[in-house]
């Protein structure tokens, strides 16, 4: 499986914020949205992402104010990325060696997307269930030949 077949399911919506505005703009967009991430996008360009970890580590641990602080101030612009051609084991190593929860999809230099830990996760269970159907009906004898 690759990350363009959860692409293809999901789509490609990608929630973004600029990073001149405040955190409390973005945590509310993520609340909105339902999503525990941004990417942080200026003049068409990628620049970070902002999540809600971001929020936890670099603002209410540290005594900061949403309201004051840019999401520039606390984005991670250093910034791991994927193509639409990727595996989803290799997506899985990248997150867990990188301790990250989200991948841009980057690909011949244009973002396509954003896929999470749990889109992920869906897909391999999704595929699983369909192998899962197929070997019972093959064990049945009712498996299409």
């Amino acid at each position: 499986m690759l990350v363009q077949d959860i692409l293809v399911k999901k789509g490609t919506v990608i929630y973004q914020i600029d990073p001149n505005a405040t955190v409390y703009e973005a945590i509310s967009e993520m609340y909105e949205k339902d999503v525990s991430a941004l990417l942080v996008i200026r003049d068409n360009h990628l620049k970070g992402i902002i999540s809600d970890k971001d929020y936890r580590n670099k603002v209410v641990l540290k005594g900061r104010t949403s309201r004051e602080t840019l999401v520039s101030d606390i984005m991670t612009s250093s910034l791991v990325t994927v193509n639409s051609r990727e595996s989803l084991e290799t997506c899985m190593q990248i997150m867990t060696e990188k301790k990250i929860r989200h991948l841009p999809v980057i690909d011949e230099g244009k973002l396509s997307g954003i896929i999470s830990i749990g889109d992920i996760v869906k897909a391999i269970i999704d595929h699983q269930k369909i192998e899962i159907n197929d070997l019972k009906s093959y064990i049945s004898g009712s498996y299409p030949g």
